[in-house]
């Protein structure tokens, strides 16, 4: 199982936000997306789990057409995207979001082992599971928000910038559960972060976007080293 994109474009109007994007990600494997502000990491997952219509281009997972069909038929095909902000459903608790994640899963003792998983993985939203999403921290919202796409059973994990606003131990954190979530479930992962260093540290390999073009891709350690996306990208 691999994902597969190629030659990927996708148009806001007249103005190309992708142009041209290939790249693979092969099944249990982590890809970091890696650019500036309006490179396009965020329409390249938009495009991929059906929120955003793209132009021309390919782009398959498991021999499912990406880029046909709504965002609740991918995730009927193993497809789970966590957007960015945090997005989770104040009014309801805890487990009342985790439950609504594996609303698709009609075996309900698979979907209960996949809850104490994800409690497992993140032991603070055991600790709040009857409390309202309202009442939660930046940093536990977002590990609920990806503990409620874990609950549909995915094979492949869209993640936009999911340590936007966060403190940075809290980053910290939402990595390193990342990285455990990618080798424990032996999911495919794209991961779109502008902290790029931290996000390449845990990738197998890395995409660098601008302006909505491949501009770098190869070996996460391989990028790390390169100049030239050190200067422009890593800070150093």
């Amino acid at each position: 199982m691999t994902l597969i994109v190629n030659n990927l474009n996708v148009h806001h109007g007249a103005i190309a936000a992708i142009s041209d994007v290939t790249f693979t990600v092969p099944q249990g494997e982590l890809t970091a997306v890696i650019g500036s502000n309006g490179a396009g990491k965020s329409t390249l997952l938009r495009a991929l789990s059906g929120l955003k219509g793209a132009t021309s281009g390919n782009a398959t997972w498991k021999e499912h057409n990406l880029l046909k069909g709504s965002a609740e038929i991918h995730v009927r095909h193993g497809i789970s995207h966590v957007s960015e902000g945090m997005s989770v459903i104040p009014e309801l608790t805890v487990e009342e979001n985790l439950d609504l994640g594996a609303i698709w899963r009609r075996n309900k003792s698979e979907a209960q082992s996949s809850k104490r998983e994800v409690f497992a993985l993140f032991p603070r939203l055991e600790e709040r599971r009857k409390q309202s999403t309202a009442t939660l921290s930046g940093g536990e919202r977002q590990m609920l928000a990806i503990g409620r796409a874990l609950m549909s059973k995915p094979e492949l994990l869209l993640l936009d910038e999911p340590s936007l606003g966060l403190a940075p131990l809290l980053v910290k954190q939402i990595f390193e559960a990342i990285s455990n979530i990618s080798k424990q479930f032996g999911l495919s992962v794209v991961l779109v972060e502008q902290n790029a260093m931290s996000a390449l540290q845990i990738a197998h390999s890395g995409v660098v976007l601008n302006l909505g073009r491949v501009v770098a891709a190869g070996k996460a350690q391989e990028l790390i080293s390169d100049p030239a996306v050190r200067a422009a990208y890593l800070g150093y």
